[in-house]
């Protein structure tokens, strides 16, 4: 495992979009963010560029990523934003520059694909989190300040969901484990590639939006019978936005489809959990060890440091 050095007041922050462009009215807010508390921002040559609903050509926007590590200037990446096509730059990524050039790199959805394949090739933590886009209507204080600790602390990180945020107890207990996870579809995307992510005891978080509630329940199915749930030592799942029925009902919930894919695991599980497109968004630490307690009053998860 390989920490990336912690962010510090006044750091160099690199944007890029490895998958699709964002307005640029978006990216104009986003970082008035950021530099209004104190980072200064530096822009990756393809955030601006459009190649249909990409941020520019694969090449194009891998090369933004390797530049950007090999840069020592820039003292952490974030992405502008997820969408698709994460997936089409991994050929190009320059792992031996990443893993010698360690330093924060974070998305979530789309960026998911980056993220696993990053840490397992390379041994670097990155980090599930917030994205210029979570800030594209102004400051979320939530979300800004968890990401702030968690990416500076040497200590440990406890993450409680917002009170306006219930998190949904499925299976109690207490659990730790390397944390790992992140977009499912983009997790089931990744079974049967080199990237496909190894779930060995580790508390698996998951999260989704739009999906249709038959869809959800595929992949839950399809993640099962891959073996993906086998070893988990926990399972969170995060805010499951916008997710839709059919005319024809579905007939379950996505804690029903949960539960009924997962019921035999003796495991605790949790839902709601402030992780994914959702207003609230965790910063989530990949690979790094953390504690999992749903038998407290308010189930938390404990960043071990």
């Amino acid at each position: 495992m390989i920490k990336p050095p912690a962010l510090k007041p006044n750091a160099t922050i690199g944007i890029v979009s490895p998958s699709s462009w964002m307005k640029k009215s978006d990216l104009k807010t986003a970082i008035s963010v950021f530099e209004d508390k104190g980072y200064h921002i530096v822009i990756g040559e393809s955030v601006y560029l459009r190649e249909n609903t990409y941020a520019g050509k694969p090449q194009e926007r891998a090369n933004d990523i390797n530049t950007m590590f090999a840069n020592a200037e820039i003292d952490a990446i974030i992405c502008a934003r997820g969408g698709y096509g994460a997936n089409r730059i991994l050929p190009f990524l320059d792992y031996d520059l990443i893993k010698t050039n360690p330093k924060i790199f974070m998305g979530y959805s789309d960026i998911t694909a980056l993220l696993t394949s990053m840490t397992q090739q390379t041994g670097l933590v990155t980090f599930h989190g917030p994205m210029l886009t979570t800030f594209k209507n102004g400051d979320v204080d939530y979300n800004f300040d968890l990401m702030e600790k968690t990416l500076s602390s040497n200590e440990n990180v406890v993450i409680q969901s917002p009170s306006d945020l219930p998190i949904n107890i499925l299976k109690s207990g207490n659990a730790s484990g390397p944390l790992w996870g992140g977009n499912l579809c983009l997790l089931i995307n990744r079974l049967g590639t080199k990237d496909q992510l190894n779930t060995d005891g580790s508390i698996l978080f998951i999260e989704d939006i739009g999906e249709y509630l038959y869809a959800f329940d595929r992949m839950m199915v399809h993640a099962k019978e891959a073996g993906m749930f086998n070893k988990i030592k926990g399972l969170i799942i995060g805010e499951l936005v916008d997710m839709k029925d059919q005319d024809t009902p579905f007939g379950k919930s996505t804690d029903e489809i949960v539960m009924d894919v997962c019921n035999n695991l003796n495991i605790p599980i949790i839902s709601n959990f402030p992780c994914g497109h959702g207003i609230y968004q965790a910063t989530m630490p990949i690979s790094i060890p953390v504690r999992l307690d749903t038998l407290s009053a308010s189930p938390t998860l404990t960043i071990l440091d």
